[in-house]
């Protein structure tokens, strides 16, 4: 009897062994879908020495950022601009603008200086921005159902929110560099994260509003909720400012200062030279082009679809257009390995002159598409080049500094371009005529100074303080 039950118990020992490892396999096969893109990204995020730097934690949470963000945009699209008749959206869109955007460009000067002295709190900056965020999301879900007031002030919370972020990111990124990497190619990986993520994220925001208007601001708090966790995984480092000093950027002896020069009382963004200081410019105008388009085009495709679309569709081929011209100007840029930045500045500034006047002159569809691909190519290799720019010509313990203060003016630029866009008269010939003279502007005030530069292979770091 023993005998006849010793091969039974090996057999039974045999099956639920079989068993598990089937239970095994299938609870892999069901994994693989998370787990298989998942190693896929990290791998991808933290190549060429990004892990251990920690620029491919930065990467990530990036992407993150972009993600909650394009969350949140998706649903107040559809609250305040979609779901009124385009007087009333207009209406509520400038109400938005003038109770967010006019004090956000009180705050944003304040914002870069105020960053410079809590250098020892970045990662706790990041994550207060992705908490705040998360928090107002859950306001502002019940503000989309009720239409409630609480709306806008919620919605500034936001956008500063957000911009308070950009900026600290800017100044984290110099501290994360793998070795023999530049800042540009750093710069260029951060990005097109961001612009991954949101790509992906669009379509599931688009998914969740079906479901209703508080889905999409749901998404964006679980989001926030993990990237506020995520900004602690960010190397100590960031937090360090030793060997740092706030950033004055000047270009006459009056304004210098330095080891052997009495200290400035105010050091604000003056010039680094001629070169910085006329990229800042450049990308200057560019971002208040970016702003203005995402303003004007919306009411007007609104108003007036791209031929045999909706508006909706008109509103997405152009925002496809950006997002695709913007991802394939980061990408060249990084390619680019930083090589003559003045004359990338000059030469993109150039084409998107040309492109808007072109565009304003023979006004349609397909050339709408086209403008706002190549601003967003244009874009990302004029930001790319004043990185480069910045990285030359800035002495590293400003460095950080120097990052934070211009991306803040870069942000109040596009401010400044939205404010324009959405106060137009909704005639597309005359938009484009007027964001081709600003450009122009930028062009002409900028270019003589940027091709000096070039020839005399850039600024003394001497003239830095």
């Amino acid at each position: 009897m023993a005998a006849a039950k010793t091969p039974q118990g090996a057999t039974g020992i045999k099956g639920n062994g079989r068993t598990r490892g089937s239970l095994r396999s299938v609870g892999r096969a069901l994994h693989f879908p998370v787990s298989g893109p998942a190693r896929g990204i990290r791998k991808a995020t933290h190549a060429h020495g990004a892990g251990e730097s920690g620029l491919g934690k930065l990467i990530e949470l990036h992407g993150v950022n972009g993600a909650g963000d394009v969350m949140i945009t998706v649903a107040l699209a559809s609250t305040v601009f979609f779901s009124v008749p385009t007087d009333e959206a207009r209406g509520r869109v400038a109400l938005y603008l003038a109770i967010t955007m006019a004090p956000f460009t009180v705050l944003a000067p304040v914002i870069g200086p105020l960053l410079d002295r809590l250098p020892h709190g970045r990662r706790a900056a990041m994550a207060g921005a992705m908490l705040a965020r998360a928090l107002l999301a859950l306001v502002l879900s019940g503000a989309v159902v009720t239409g409630s007031l609480e709306l806008y002030p919620a919605a500034l919370g936001v956008l500063v929110s957000s911009k308070a972020y950009g900026v600290v990111r800017s100044a984290v990124v110099p501290r994360l560099l793998p070795p023999k990497f530049s800042l540009v190619k750093a710069n260029s990986r951060v990005t097109l994260g961001g612009l991954l993520a949101t790509g992906i994220a669009a379509p599931i925001g688009a998914g969740l509003q079906a479901l209703g208007p508080r889905w999409p601001l749901y998404g964006a708090f679980v989001i926030f909720v993990a990237g506020t966790f995520l900004s602690f995984t960010l190397p100590p480092k960031v937090d360090s400012a030793k060997g740092e000093d706030v950033a004055l950027l000047a270009a006459d002896e009056k304004h210098l200062h330095g080891p052997h020069r009495q200290p400035v009382k105010r050091p604000g963004l003056r010039t680094v030279g001629i070169a910085v200081t006329h990229a800042l410019g450049a990308n200057a105008a560019l971002r208040w082009l970016s702003g203005f388009l995402t303003f004007f085009l919306a009411f007007l495709l609104r108003e007036h679809p791209l031929t045999g679309e909706s508006a909706a569709v008109s509103l997405g081929i152009v925002a496809v257009s950006a997002g695709v011209g913007n991802a394939l100007g980061t990408a060249v840029g990084a390619g680019l390995r930083s090589r003559a930045p003045e004359i990338i500045i000059v030469t993109v500034l150039a084409v998107v002159l040309g492109t808007a006047i072109t565009a304003a002159i023979f006004f349609g569809a397909f050339l709408v598409a086209v403008l706002t691909a190549v601003t967003g190519f244009t874009l990302a290799l004029a930001k790319l080049s004043l990185d480069a720019l910045i990285q030359r010509d800035v002495p590293e313990q400003v460095r950080t500094s120097a990052f934070a203060r211009s991306e803040t003016m870069l942000q109040m630029a596009w401010v400044f371009g939205g404010a324009v866009g959405i106060v137009m008269p909704l005639n597309g010939t005359l938009g484009l005529a007027v964001a081709a003279a600003v450009i122009a502007t930028g062009w002409l005030t900028t270019v003589k100074g940027l091709l000096g530069s070039a020839r005399h292979g850039g600024t003394p770091r001497t003239r830095v303080a």
